[in-house]
């Protein structure tokens, strides 16, 4: 099988241009396939801001409702997609911007309420409706494809989806046909036993030493939901999944020794 990278960039490359230049430098140069998936959250947040409209939050996360579906849509698919697309095009990398409703590859639905109305948010389907045809047919074309964190509900509708559950969703549903690490690249060197100590990155992880260092309660508790999906992603067929800072991109994607690996 072809080896593939899907990589997910957090919000602090996106949000700072040095980072980002850096990133995307890197990114096209990275040889062989690759799908390149973003957020930009706060980017979004100080554009509403300046539009007179605050971020909802409730317990930490956003609510979109009808007017900050509209902000992310514009924001996201427009103007963080289309110039993270033209920056690649730039350094020689030839990308195609696309949400979950391009070629229907993500089909999703809206978050049904239980004790809080999230607003448009979307939960995708299971991987295996995810259109691997279409992205198929892109890598063989030698095109990459970079995902903004929506989707859609089949009904007309966007949805504003997290963007580590599209890049995991993605990494399952192509590893069908691909020999797929999943990569999440952010500002920290991995997965930290001190979150204060840069120093102490964890460079292998497994199911039982997870447990292990959940059970002491040793890994920070932000990573928690990051490291379930990362083994369900293993589970379901993704070949590793490496959480590293998005400055070492390189040799991560080579199989180097930055970052933190995780395997089953």
């Amino acid at each position: 099988m072809q080896k593939l990278n899907v990589i997910k960039i957090g919000g602090n490359v996106l949000d700072n241009a040095d980072n980002l230049e850096r990133f995307l430098t890197d990114f096209a140069l990275l040889p062989g396939l690759k799908v390149l998936v973003h957020g930009g959250g706060v980017i979004a947040s100080e554009i509403g801001k300046k539009m007179g409209m605050e971020p909802i939050l409730i317990n930490g996360r956003r609510v979109t409702d009808a007017n900050t579906l509209h902000l992310v849509t514009m924001v996201y698919g427009g103007l963080l997609n289309k110039n993270l697309v033209a920056q690649l095009q730039a350094r020689r990398c030839n990308a195609l911007g696309l949400t979950g409703a391009d070629a229907n590859v993500i089909p999703a639905h809206k978050r049904p309420v239980k004790d809080i109305d999230y607003g448009f948010v979307g939960d995708v389907e299971s991987p295996e409706q995810v259109n691997i045809t279409f992205l198929a047919s892109l890598a063989e074309q030698g095109i990459v494809p970079v995902f903004a964190a929506l989707t859609h509900d089949g009904e007309g509708n966007m949805l504003n989806t997290n963007a580590d559950t599209i890049a995991s969703t993605l990494a399952v549903a192509l590893s069908q046909n691909f020999e797929v690490n999943l990569v999440y690249s952010f500002e920290k060197k991995g997965v930290l036993l001190d979150v204060e100590d840069e120093t102490s990155v964890i460079p292998h992880l497994q199911p039982d030493y997870y447990a292990e260092l959940k059970e002491k309660g040793a890994i920070f508790a932000g990573m928690l939901p990051k490291l379930d999906n990362a083994f369900v992603a293993l589970e379901a067929g993704v070949n590793a999944v490496i959480i590293g800072h998005a400055a070492d991109i390189q040799d991560i994607a080579a199989g180097g020794n930055a970052g933190t690996r995780i395997t089953l």
